[in-house]
């Protein structure tokens, strides 16, 4: 369903800056209106990449504030770039560079952060501003859970920027953020803006008017639809282990619609989610092994022939345990002491101090350094098997079961553990929260070790790719000259779904750009897609299915132009 559009004023093309700032002020408020460097470097830089000037930053209050900015700045011949949580990791929602061909205006959503409830629960309706630990804290009370439980939800990502970039996550069952349910703008190839309504909710025409009864949680019984919230498919999908594609990568064409991988084409306001039922019984098997064969076996074994999926199954490879094990120490104390629910606090108090030091010419990375130095005073944090299975295997494997798949695995393992090259042992309660958090931990220790060695590291190469269903082959063997440039080497990821996180911590003096792309080179030959769940933003190239995509949904290339590497021209010229 569509409703009324807002019709383009040719007038309003010629407005003058501080017209449109003084009318942005009208909507939002003038202190919501954003123009000094000091105050726009928070929406207007990257957490890993990405930057540039902008003409204002707008915050809308409400949903209809969101609307009337939109069309305003469309109106006004402006680039939008619809921004959340700003917690991408390939500079995706901030401006890239200074050589856009108009002014952009940047909207922050993060006052939005409405989460309504549909069916007790089973299902939500979140607003652009609502985030991952918000929804996690919404559902506990009600024994469910979202798609993602921990991860990007530790650093306040927020749930519409997880579906507009079909990003990945760790739980098998439950498969990328995907939904056809969706409230969005379109701005067409005439200029108007109209506001479509696919929430499977009758809400009415009036754009405004629908807006406000979403905002308010006014919302009627929802109408009979054949439309999906959340990847119905993905379970068996992922079981097809002779498959000679990925099973999930951001630009499989299978999941762009609409709003669902649209990095920014589409102004959301809504989405509509299934959410899951928590599972109350679950045991963490830790593998170990020095013959990668044996996990490719496992893999394929429990994938195919189990009755039970597993929850989760995390890989991590021995150098990314140890860098973890040292510079994402803080981050294990942090969330075990504290909880994850803390964990975007911390790193919002970690972007304000940064800001600061960097604006004071002192850098920004004295946060790091302060937080390594004080790790360094609390005693061993990992349990003593895991450092046993450390110090005997090079490749390790966490298992996560629920239900009557606990029994399932545990007599798969008795006939094929001990070998000669691996083990495993089933953890304590304890020793399974350890493991997973560890985990987690890797994630960021890759950019606390550059922080902290930042004389002889020249920068990070992270890459998140997919390789097919079907290799075997899975460890990556690189040639002697790239090895040379490189200091460190972290490879962990979501070993099921066969996504893996490669971040390689570059020596003084690479040049990482190259380094990157020779890397793209070998993962072309081998079948791989890349990004797996990061999407393109700015650092990785659109392929062609993809960029038609963007086209189709933003034909006159205002809304986040330049993502994929694409035209940031108007009209894509």
């Amino acid at each position: 369903m569509t409703t009324a559009t807002s019709r383009p004023d040719p007038q309003m093309a010629e407005m003058s800056r501080p017209r449109l700032l003084a009318a942005l002020a009208e909507v939002v408020g003038a202190k919501h209106v954003l123009t000094r460097a000091r105050d726009t470097r928070r929406f207007t830089r990257g957490i890993r990449f990405g930057q540039g000037p902008v003409a204002a930053v707008a915050r809308p209050g409400s949903l209809v504030e969101m609307w009337r900015v939109l069309n305003l700045a469309v109106a006004s011949g402006r680039i939008v770039i619809m921004q959340a949580a700003n917690t991408g990791l390939t500079g995706g929602s901030t401006p890239w560079g200074e050589d856009y061909d108009r002014e952009i205006v940047l909207i922050s959503t993060m006052r939005l952060k409405g989460v309504h409830l549909i069916e007790g629960g089973k299902q939500v309706l979140c607003l652009p501003g609502a985030t991952l630990d918000t929804l996690e804290k919404r559902l506990r009370p009600l024994g469910r859970e979202p798609r993602s439980v921990i991860g990007s939800s530790c650093i306040g990502a927020s749930v519409l920027g997880g579906v507009c970039n079909n990003s990945g996550g760790a739980l098998i069952q439950r498969g990328p953020a995907y939904t056809e349910m969706t409230l969005f703008a379109e701005i067409r190839a005439d200029g108007s803006v109209g506001l479509v309504n696919h929430l499977g909710l009758p809400l009415g025409d009036d754009p405004e008017k629908v807006l406000a009864r979403i905002e308010a949680g006014d919302l009627p019984a929802p109408a009979p639809s054949e439309a999906w919230a959340s990847d119905h498919e993905y379970a068996s999908h992922v079981r097809q282990v002779d498959a000679e594609t990925p099973a999930r990568f951001n630009a499989d064409p299978r999941r762009l619609h609409e709003s669902a991988g649209c990095a920014g084409k589409l102004a959301v306001f809504a989405v509509r989610l299934d959410t899951f039922e928590a599972e109350k019984d679950t045991a963490v098997f830790y593998v170990g092994t020095n013959d990668p064969a044996e996990l490719t076996r496992i893999r394929r074994d429990m994938l195919a022939d189990f009755t039970h999926l597993p929850i989760a199954g995390e890989y991590i490879h021995r150098e990314a345990y140890d860098v973890a094990a040292k510079y994402g120490k803080d981050t294990f104390l942090f969330i075990q002491k504290a909880g994850t629910d803390r964990m975007p606090g911390l790193f919002a108090l970690k972007s304000r101090v940064d800001a600061l030091t960097e604006r004071l010419g002192l850098g920004n990375t004295i946060s790091d350094r302060i937080a390594q130095g004080i790790s360094r005073f609390f005693p061993q944090h990992l349990p003593a098997r895991m450092n046993t299975w450390r110090d005997r295997y090079e490749h390790h494997l966490l298992i996560r079961m629920g239900g009557a798949g606990i029994a399932e695995t545990r007599a798969y393992f008795a006939g094929l553990f001990p070998s000669a090259s691996g083990d495993v042992f089933e953890c304590s309660a304890d020793e399974g929260k350890a493991a997973f958090l560890h985990r987690f931990a890797v994630a960021g220790a890759a950019g606390r070790y550059r922080a902290i060695h930042k004389s002889r590291v020249e920068d990070i190469v992270a890459l998140d790719i997919a390789l097919r269903r079907n290799d075997r082959d899975w460890v990556e063997v690189l040639p002697a000259e790239m090895e040379a440039r490189i200091e460190k080497k972290l490879y962990y990821g979501h070993f099921f779904c066969h996504v893996f996180h490669q971040d390689y911590v570059a020596k003084k003096g690479t040049d990482c750009l190259a380094l990157e792309h020779e890397m793209w080179a070998l993962l072309d030959q081998r079948g791989a897609e890349y990004p797996a769940e990061h999407n393109v933003g700015h650092l990785y190239k659109a392929k062609p299915a993809l960029a038609a995509f963007y086209r189709d949904i933003d034909p006159t290339n205002s809304l986040n132009p330049g993502i994929g590497q694409t035209s940031k021209c108007q009209h894509w010229h």
